[in-house]
């Protein structure tokens, strides 16, 4: 991750942070908490207007999109050869320009060091989340706490209903931005922020999730040593239902180990 501080030229105060995944290669913009629909940068003023100072990905990356050369500029093979740049890359030409733009007085600057107010928010950005099978929400944050979303929570929030709707689309959820977003087919965010304000806390944690599965679940080899068989006696078990994995895979299967117990005893 690369951090960079936006400030303001003319009144030498700090903006907000810049945050760029590499590997990932998108942005979220963090704002500063006084700033507001005047004095925040204007592709963010209706976001500040409504309390939102967490920029999400689309919104971050197009800012820096907008203060850089565009992909398909007529000489761009020569502004790369010039720039020793092998490939299009936004945040390199932003780092080039020092993010200065004509249409306003704002540059970024390099830095190691998120600030406090960051951090602070960054406690409920998310670890893990998952869709249960009866289209609810199981969401673990940073600072410890769970959450859970009923069905009717999630179509509320805009976007829902399509994921909801479409098992392909709700198979692909994945953390993204260290925990910013909750994403789908990498095109569609949503805010960790929305999850923690609207979902109910629960008695559970990761922790908890994680003590589940190494303590009470049993690989392919352990099953196969509980059971006194082969491996083959195994996939025949679970080919004619006798067991049944709790997940699949090429190497082997994993399984409750309740569940292997009760066939051992059997």
């Amino acid at each position: 991750m690369k951090i960079y501080e936006i400030l303001d030229e003319e009144t030498r105060l700090s903006v907000g942070i810049l945050l760029y995944y590499e590997k990932e290669k998108s942005c979220v913009i963090e704002l500063e908490d006084d700033l507001d629909e005047w004095s925040a940068p204007f592709l963010f003023t209706a976001f500040v207007k409504k309390g939102i100072y967490t920029i999400p990905r689309e919104f971050s990356f197009l800012w820096v999109r907008e203060r850089v050369i565009p992909s398909g500029r007529q000489n761009i093979q020569s502004i790369l050869k010039t720039h020793k740049l092998k490939e299009y890359d936004e945040i390199k030409f932003l780092e080039l320009s020092r993010g200065k733009c004509s249409q306003d007085s704002l540059y970024i600057r390099k830095t190691d060091t998120l600030p406090d107010y960051v951090q602070s928010r960054q406690k409920t950005n998310l670890r893990e989340a998952a869709i249960l099978p009866d289209n609810r929400l199981l969401a673990f944050f940073q600072n410890g706490e769970t959450k859970v979303l009923s069905q009717e929570q999630l179509h509320s929030i805009p976007e829902m209903d399509k994921v909801l709707g479409n098992e392909l689309l709700k198979s692909s959820g994945m953390i993204r931005a260290d925990g910013y977003c909750f994403s789908f087919n990498n095109s569609i965010d949503i805010p960790a922020k929305t999850l923690y304000e609207t979902g109910q806390t629960i008695p559970l944690t990761l922790d908890d999730i994680k003590a589940l599965v190494q303590n009470y679940t049993y690989d392919t080899s352990q099953a196969c040593t509980v059971l006194e068989c082969s491996r083959q006696n195994i996939s025949h078990f679970v080919k004619t239902n006798k067991l049944q994995p709790i997940k699949n895979n090429v190497n082997g299967n994993l399984f409750l180990k309740g569940d292997v117990d009760r066939m051992r005893r059997e």
